[in-house]
């Protein structure tokens, strides 16, 4: 479960400098990522009057933007790997604000949902994907701090995207609104600027020459010949599902994931049911987007001491663990005071949970395979979060109570922090197991090593006792050729002398 190892000789990041520069941009652009989907909420209502749809063909919105962001991470990573983070943010920062422009001047549900679910979608995971990875290639040491300072963004972004939404809403209506919503986005333009790329220390050009013309000695110009789905499926490293430590990690990020969004949207919808007032239940989620927003650097800090380090994975399923219980307790709530009581430890336990989900993706694949794995992360985590709201729903509609809502979000996400809690330790063990069986055998490589020169050191002393300019001749009689001493045994041999 520890860093993938790097070669002796591999680039080491910086750990400062122009670094937190990038981790500025970086938190622009996954802020903007996270909390687009969520502020799009406040013109649902206006949009559904408009154009005749009914709530939910226009809740499918954010989810297609969701599904969208999560599903092209794949894509996202490819092109992170071929061009690097830079040019990628900045072109989906130019698709997110492109297509909130022209989604405002659309007539039709589906006309949104193209611009703004697909187009917008795959816009925002092209600044979420890209910013993670250069991220990775920036920090080590202090990377945990840089990844809780990323992922704060998010909570800050909502906190002032939301007011600032209903402000455009009630004066220019939610068609004016996305219009200038597209302008503010286009900020990400700015953010991807910031991400200047790493060079890579690469081998001499003739190291590379004479490689290719030992792969091809025939050819006179060596010209690599690797096809489009070949370079794909090379770069979305498919490999990766014979990791024990990735599968551990996918199978618990999934079970989070499941149970993650739904207390969130429903968090408002179940404080009126239990008698609190509209605008006092409102504030709940400003209150857990604050409580967030602190939460998710002060857990970097902490990630990063060395006592947490090299335990990151344990932390990490406890912060799932914790998020899973605070939502179990949640239907024992009474009252506006325990309900914000709740809503805190909610956004305690969400900020400190994707403070570290990405962190620990980093800690078990290195610098170099995290493009390509959280690719394949985000993919496989976009059936989830389009299941687990509307399941959440359809059980609220067939019971006629939220608590039984929060009872099945705590239960599988407690579930997937136990599982990750239990499994690490298992993988830990095997790992240890592993490498004391690589120690061994390298030992039992010595120690034949060590015999084998021990034997030829006696043998080379065995030739050395015996005179190799030995010759043995025939004598005539007892007498011995001048210059020869003689053996005697069943037949008489003489040996030169000189």
């Amino acid at each position: 479960m520890s860093p993938a190892p790097a070669d002796g000789s591999a680039f080491r990041p910086l750990d400062g400098g122009w670094g937190w520069m990038v981790v500025f941009g970086a938190h622009v652009s996954v802020g903007f990522a996270y909390s687009i989907p969520k502020v799009l909420s406040i013109f649902f209502r206006d949009i559904q009057a408009e154009l005749g749809s009914s709530f939910s063909q226009v809740a499918l919105i954010s989810s297609i933007m969701l599904a969208a962001m999560y599903g092209c991470g794949p894509i996202s990573s490819v092109l992170v790997s071929r061009f690097g983070s830079r040019p990628v943010v900045i072109t989906g920062g130019l698709m997110c604000g492109i297509s909130m422009v022209i989604s405002s001047f659309g007539n039709a549900i589906i006309y949104l949902y193209l611009c703004i679910g697909i187009i917008g979608g795959c816009g925002l995971s092209f600044n979420l994907n890209a910013s993670l990875t250069i991220i990775s290639k920036y920090f080590l040491a202090k990377r945990p701090l840089a990844n809780g300072l990323v992922m704060a963004g998010s909570p800050v972004f909502l906190s002032f995207l939301a007011p600032l939404s209903q402000y455009l809403l009630i004066n220019f209506g939610w068609r004016g609104s996305l219009l200038i919503l597209g302008g503010v986005i286009l900020n990400c333009c700015v953010a991807g600027a910031l991400m200047r790329p790493v060079f890579m220390p690469r081998e001499p050009p003739g190291t590379l020459l004479q490689t290719a013309l030992e792969e091809h000695p025939n050819d006179s110009k060596p010209r690599p010949k690797i096809g489009c789905i070949k370079t794909l499926m090379t770069l979305l490293d498919f490999s990766l599902f014979k990791d024990r430590g990735f599968i551990i990690y996918l199978i618990g990020s999934m079970l989070f994931i499941l149970g993650a969004y739904a207390p969130i949207v429903f968090l408002s919808n179940y404080a009126i049911s239990q008698g609190i007032e509209e605008y006092a239940a409102a504030y709940l989620l400003t209150i857990m987007g604050f409580v967030d927003m602190l939460v998710r650097p002060s857990t970097g800090l902490v990630a990063n001491t060395k006592l947490i380090r090299p335990r990151i994975q344990y932390f990490f399923s406890f912060a799932i663990a914790f998020n899973g219980t605070c939502h179990l307790l949640c239907p024992l709530t009474k009252g506006y005071i325990s309900i914000v009581a709740y809503t805190v430890l909610f956004g305690t336990s969400f900020g400190m949970t994707f403070s570290l989900i990405f962190e620990c993706l980093m800690d078990l694949m290195g610098s170099q395979r995290f493009p390509a794995a959280v690719g394949l992360v985000t993919l496989i985590e976009c059936i989830p979060m389009l299941v687990g709201p509307p399941v959440a729903g359809l059980l609220v509609d067939v019971s006629g109570d939220y608590k039984y809502l929060f009872l099945m979000c705590g239960s599988v996400i407690l579930m997937g922090g136990v599982f990750l809690f239990l499994m690490n330790i298992y993988n830990y063990h095997m790992l240890k197991k592993a490498e004391a069986a690589k120690d061994m055998e390298q030992n039992q490589n010595t120690v034949e090593s060590q015999d084998l020169m021990e034997v030829k050191r006696t043998t080379e002393v065995e030739m050395e006792q015996t005179e190799p300019g030995a010759k043995k001749i025939e004598t005539q009689g007892d007498q011995c050729p001048e210059n020869y001493s003689c053996k005697c045994d069943s037949s008489v041999s003489c040996a030169d002398k000189g």
